[in-house]
């Protein structure tokens, strides 16, 4: 069975490259599905789509499923972030992420950069990075509520900078139980776990979310896996999936079927 992506994003948020060229890449690639997953718009970050641009992108979308019927089945989601606003009923499938937190009255991001992260930490939880994670747990764990995804999106995206462990210790008891309560909260839902390699593919790890000991509970629970690249360049579009499929045997390669 060929490997496929769910998890893409074209140049209606940020990606780099038209969703055309994309499907292109995917049909030399071998994919028999691509799913197309738009940022959904929030109105405190330009890296989504606008309202005007989630409806281009669903007409083109629509357009190209058309177009390359005979060559590959396209399908039409969309990234719901805890805070977007804008109905889902659209689209095929829905992933659920948290990217932003909301402290004082701002919303905060959660995986803009290194610096950003270490400076919000600061001004906004005194230097408690265990608090930082805990209230994006507990707002992980709300996802399927929030948004009725299908699919959770990049479960662990808290530790993005951390994979040395110099900014945080992912074994501390805080960081564990934040961990597993989300984890025990959703696995109470119908979703799908997304193993995500899009920052291998951007340079900050070099190992997926969610990290090994989350992934040992995901399948002690027996919950279902989908590999997923989070891609965002079309060069990247299976990145370290080959790989990730010999030591996760069982992850699913298609979101349907």
């Amino acid at each position: 069975m060929s490997l496929n992506n769910y998890h893409t994003h074209s140049r209606y948020c940020d990606g780099r490259d038209r969703p055309k060229a994309m499907i292109r890449r995917a049909i030399a690639l071998g994919c028999e599905e691509l799913g197309f997953s738009g940022h959904a718009y929030v109105d405190f970050d330009d890296c989504c789509m606008t309202p005007e641009g989630t409806e281009a992108y669903k007409r083109e979308i629509r357009r190209l499923k058309e177009k390359y019927a005979d060559k590959i089945r396209i399908l039409l989601g969309v990234e719901q972030d805890y805070y977007s606003p804008l109905p889902t009923d659209d689209y095929e499938y829905v992933i659920g992420s948290v990217h932003y937190l909301q402290k004082d009255g701002k919303y905060l991001t959660v995986d803009h950069t290194r610096e950003k992260q270490i400076r919000i930490v600061r001004e906004y939880y005194g230097g408690d990075y265990y608090a930082f994670i805990e209230q994006y747990y507990a707002m992980v764990g709300e996802i399927y509520e929030r948004t009725h995804c299908d699919i959770v999106g990049h479960f662990d995206l808290v530790t993005k900078f951390n994979e040395d462990g110099s900014l945080f210790d992912t074994s501390h008891p805080r960081y564990r139980a934040a961990a597993l309560a989300a984890l025990d909260r959703l696995c109470a839902c119908p979703v799908i776990f997304e193993v995500n390699t899009g920052a291998i593919a951007r340079g900050y790890r070099k190992t997926p979310y969610p990290e090994n000991w989350l992934l040992d509970e995901l399948r002690r629970r027996k919950m279902p896996l989908l590999l997923c690249s989070d891609c965002h360049d079309r060069r990247f579009l299976l990145c370290g999936m080959d790989e990730l499929k010999q030591k996760i045997p069982e992850a699913r390669e298609k979101l349907f079927g």
